[in-house]
């Protein structure tokens, strides 16, 4: 047999019911709308101010035949020597790259042809 007793004691709690909750919001929608259009009419006013304050006179250009045409003629004085300078130099090295194409494609066709002639 056995040295020591167990007793076991069982309580009977109540059982609680079960509940449910609901929560209900209301989202508003729409109130984002006028201040939309707070905000466009100063963009639109912001931009039409800023066009007559920064616009300038429209008129500066003239009309053909009233001597303000708006053509603009530049001349650079004291350039004409290192222009002319520039010019040939240019043209030289045009010339020169010319004929090292030239060379080269009688060096290729040379080539090919001693090529053709070993088969």
């Amino acid at each position: 047999m056995s040295d020591h007793e167990t007793t076991r004691t069982t309580t009977n709690e109540p059982v609680q019911p079960h509940t449910t909750t609901t929560t209900r919001s209301e989202t508003r929608s729409g109130g984002g709308t006028s201040m939309a259009f707070i905000v466009g009419g100063l963009v639109v006013v912001v931009a039409v101010l800023a066009f007559f304050i920064f616009g300038g006179d429209v008129d500066t250009v003239g009309t053909p035949g009233d001597g303000n045409t708006g053509d603009v003629n530049v001349t650079v004085e004291g350039a004409g020597d290192a222009a002319q300078d520039a010019g040939t130099a240019i043209e030289g090295a045009a010339e020169d790259a010319g004929q090292a194409v030239e060379g080269a494609a009688e060096s290729i066709g040379n080539a090919a042809e001693g090529a053709a002639d070993n088969n």
